[in-house]
């Protein structure tokens, strides 16, 4: 997994149009999505930050943190919002850790070790990012727009995951592990296909 570390223009033309590319397969990816029982339903799993983490990797902190940003609005364009964007702004937050993390740690030394340590120290700082976040910001704000006490959330949990009962529950064991689920899942995947595509990128 090794490549040539140069600085990349941010701004560049040649840099713009990868991140969108990467936004572009990112907002896509968003489309497939699919819950697991250990949260509530409108919590759901998807690929898309193989491609924003990629991008993190071939073009920067920066760019993987566009790469964020943009994938969300293409996702509003195509699939519109149902959290009056709150769900949009959480994935911002918690995505935009994870890159800049891995990414960040990856840019030092650009070894098969170094994606690995990344992309593990990446998972464990966006799962304690998502848990603080969705704890202190973002599931009040829910509350808010959708006029329901935080403690209601637990109701949404699956009644099988029956071993959350308040909203610390939630939090710690249904928010910090689905996150740390979804990361896993995603790294797995950035790791198998980021060489072909950092190669493609190489030729093109």
């Amino acid at each position: 997994m090794e490549a040539v570390n140069k600085k990349v223009d941010v701004f560049s033309i040649s840099n713009m149009v990868k991140m969108s590319i990467f936004a572009a397969m990112a907002g896509v990816l968003m489309l497939f999505k699919f819950p697991i029982p250990i949260a509530p339903p409108f919590m759901t799993v998807d690929f898309s930050d193989v491609a924003t983490l990629v991008s993190g990797f071939i073009l920067g902190s920066v760019s993987g943190v566009i790469t964020v940003v943009l994938k969300n609005l293409i996702n509003l364009m195509l699939n519109g919002t149902t959290t009056a964007y709150v769900g949009e702004l959480s994935n911002i937050i918690v995505g935009s850790t994870f890159v800049v993390i891995s990414s960040l740690i990856y840019s030092h030394k650009k070894t098969k070790y170094t994606a690995i340590l990344g992309l593990i120290i990446g998972i464990i700082g966006m799962s304690v990012v998502a848990t603080l976040s969705n704890y202190f910001v973002i599931f009040p704000i829910y509350a808010k727009v959708f006029h329901i006490p935080v403690d209601g959330f637990v109701k949404f949990v699956p009644k099988s995951y029956n071993i959350v009962t308040n909203y610390y529950d939630l939090m710690i064991l249904s928010v910090l592990p689905f996150n740390i689920v979804k990361g896993t899942l995603n790294a797995i995947v950035t790791f198998l296909v980021y060489k072909k595509i950092s190669k493609a990128m190489k030729k093109n």
